[in-house]
């Protein structure tokens, strides 16, 4: 799939607050993030935090850390996780200096596919202190070999699917919750503070609120 990764940054809450929560999102997430931040308030007690939301172009492309053939559609995935998350980071870097040396919590985190771009982020550095992955698409060919080979650089991640999810006809997608089984079994072994939660409906249910949840845990646990 030709083409870079393009991003759009939203910066939205106080961005003086001591936590940053990131967050690549589509349209469809856009228009819920107001919602999404009332619950996060309402979860945290009014915890401050600052969330930058960083729209991708092409959701398949941006967000997948390989190419992949389509699991559903005819729409591949292009692998360009690698410039996604390299213009997240220099983004960032611009606007709070060195994410080593700052004294802010970065937290990354999403829904759906951006769950598992969080999840495959924080396998790349150590710039975030908890992963917020809500229905992250753990299905994706190859991940759950990779988590389980490869070491995890934060020690804080939450986990969440619909119970329905795995309940469907695409032999790729309903592999999702043996997945998903696998990876938090392996970060609980690796002694990771990891939970995996398990939410009422399908995929597309309550997007806003399962995003708010996993972001409203890992902030009280980090």
């Amino acid at each position: 799939m030709p083409g870079d990764a393009l991003i759009r940054s939203e910066i939205f809450k106080n961005q003086t607050a001591e936590t940053i929560l990131i967050q690549p999102v589509d349209e469809h997430d856009l228009s819920l993030i107001e919602k999404q931040m009332q619950w996060i308030d309402e979860l945290t007690d009014g915890q401050e935090y600052c969330l930058l939301a960083y729209e991708v172009d092409d959701w398949n492309r941006d967000l997948s850390p390989w190419e992949a053939p389509p699991v559903f559609g005819k729409v591949p995935f292009g692998g360009k996780a690698g410039q996604t998350l390299d213009k997240i980071q220099e983004d960032i870097r611009q606007r709070f200096g060195n994410l080593s040396d700052s004294p802010k919590r970065f937290i990354i985190g999403g829904y759906s596919l951006a769950g598992l771009f969080a999840l495959w982020a924080s396998y790349q550095c150590n710039n975030f202190c908890g992963v917020a992955a809500a229905s992250p698409s753990v299905w994706f060919p190859g991940f759950t070999d990779y988590a389980i080979k490869n070491d995890i650089r934060t020690d804080c991640v939450y986990l969440s699917l619909g119970d329905q999810e795995e309940k469907t006809k695409n032999t790729t997608m309903r592999t999702v919750g043996d997945a998903m089984q696998k990876i938090y079994g392996h970060m609980k072994s690796r002694q990771t503070d990891c939970i995996f939660e398990w939410n009422e409906g399908n995929h597309f249910r309550d997007s806003d609120l399962r995003t708010a949840k996993a972001f409203a845990w890992v902030m009280k646990n980090r």
